[in-house]
């Protein structure tokens, strides 16, 4: 560490305004980060004026005294940096979009995209070339610093990472285990601080494995909250906890894409009440946001300044002050999960603390739950290879593997589409990528 009173925390990607405000007042709500260095770089001027704009007004408000630069250079931002912070979103609406409307027109359904499925197959290919980018500027300008990522895909942007920079220190960052955790307690009606747990598989596809209150199982109240509301039988998430056994970690519109078993189907997108498309509302409001903080900005208008709760600014805390921290990171596996493959990235709790991110060891999940995440990890597995091997065959070999994918297309319209996303994302993919193939 530079100063323990004085980190350099870098964010990459900071024009992602809404979310880097969260983070920052986070981190501005701690006082022994209140003069830290925050280095904010994008490569969209106006975002990058926005955040700068924001990050003084919270630290403000919070009665911090950091302080802020703005780069639109990213070796500038990441020169000496204890913290980078990783937040780029390659491509912005306009590519998502794009990972939208493309499998729209050849009869795939997406909700979120960003994970798994053709969607978050192409977020991947574009966004390869930029964390290679960054890993090499790491190495360079600032290699003991902990890589906090939090741009999806998660999973494939991780193994990626290790791969290409098996030296570097990488943790992925992901809210789902806490909230879904914070939700089922709330259902059950014990409160949260109350409540311990255990999750454990791979980012958006954990499974719940312990769900108590003092050493008292919780699944029986589950389950009677359940009965008594037909409601939530029409939730994909309750709906594999009935057939698995285990409740998985993220929504129900993010958990229907990585099986192949609702989105394919008329009747089941009507029965659990599905919203296919439902990103595009997100980016939509997204944007929205980002331009109600500009004019506000501008105009002087006070901005609500609320922390998250992220465990980007808890990590952070910890390695400065040395205070003891669990939290849930993606990580590659390397023995802490037995039944998934020892170099996929798996998401497990950790311990943060001055030494960084310990992973804690679990053992054997359930070999229903192992088996869904055997398939994800598989997909995830092959869009690396394609990036790594410089093999554009493993891209469409990724989607007929890829479970959603495969229950809605037969294998040429599969590798129609992947061409068709190839012309359409152009010059975002490596150049050894861009290969058509037909079929």
């Amino acid at each position: 560490m530079t100063a323990v009173t004085a980190p350099k925390i870098a964010f990459i990607g900071a024009g992602s305004v809404v979310f880097t405000q969260g983070l920052l007042a986070d981190l501005f709500g701690f006082p022994e980060l209140a003069h830290a260095r925050i280095a904010l770089h994008d490569i969209d001027p106006q975002r990058l004026g926005t955040a700068e704009s924001a990050a003084r007004y919270i630290a403000g408000v919070r009665g911090a005294k950091p302080v802020i630069t703005a780069h639109p250079d990213r070796r500038a931002a990441l020169e000496d940096a204890d913290f980078v912070i990783n937040i780029v979103q390659v491509g912005m609406d306009a590519a998502t979009r794009t990972d939208f409307t493309v499998p729209a027109r050849h009869g795939l359904r997406q909700t979120i995209g960003d994970t798994l499925g053709i969607g978050g197959i192409f977020r991947a290919l574009r966004t390869f070339p930029v964390l290679r980018a960054l890993a090499s500027d790491m190495a360079e300008l600032c290699p003991d610093a902990l890589l906090l990522n939090y741009t999806n895909p998660m999973a494939m942007n991780v193994l990626y990472l290790s791969r290409i920079a098996p030296e570097l220190r990488v943790t992925g960052l992901c809210h789902s285990v806490h909230w879904t955790m914070h939700d089922l307690a709330q259902l059950v009606g014990v409160p949260f601080e109350e409540v311990t747990y255990l999750a454990a598989g791979v980012n958006h596809q954990a499974w719940v494995l312990r769900f108590e209150r003092g050493g008292q199982d919780l699944h029986p109240l589950l389950d009677e909250t359940i009965a008594r509301d037909p409601g939530l039988l029409r939730r994909v998430r309750v709906d594999m906890y009935r057939r698995l056994g285990h409740y998985p970690t993220e929504t129900s519109e993010h958990s229907s894409e990585y099986v192949p078993w609702y989105l394919h189907h008329d009747s089941e997108i009507e029965r659990l009440r599905l919203p296919v498309g439902a990103y595009l509302e997100i980016i939509e409001e997204n944007a929205a946001s980002y331009r109600r903080t500009r004019e506000a900005l501008a105009a002087g208008v006070p901005l609500p300044v609320e922390g998250t709760l992220e465990y980007a600014p808890q990590i952070i805390h910890s390695a400065v002050t040395n205070t003891p921290r669990r939290i849930y990171g993606n990580v590659p596996n390397r023995g802490l999960i037995d039944n998934l493959p020892a170099d996929c990235v798996v998401e497990v709790p950790c311990l943060t603390d001055a030494s960084g991110v310990q992973p804690t060891r679990i053992g054997a999940l359930p070999p229903q739950c192992a088996a869904l995440n055997s398939a994800y990890v598989s997909v995830t597995d092959l869009v690396v290879r394609a990036a790594t091997d410089h093999e554009p065959r493993h891209i469409r070999h990724a989607a007929m593997a890829d479970p959603a994918t495969a229950a809605a297309l037969p294998v040429e319209r599969i590798w129609d589409l992947c061409d068709d996303l190839v012309r359409a994302h152009g010059n975002l993919l490596q150049p050894e990528l861009r290969e058509l193939l037909g079929h």
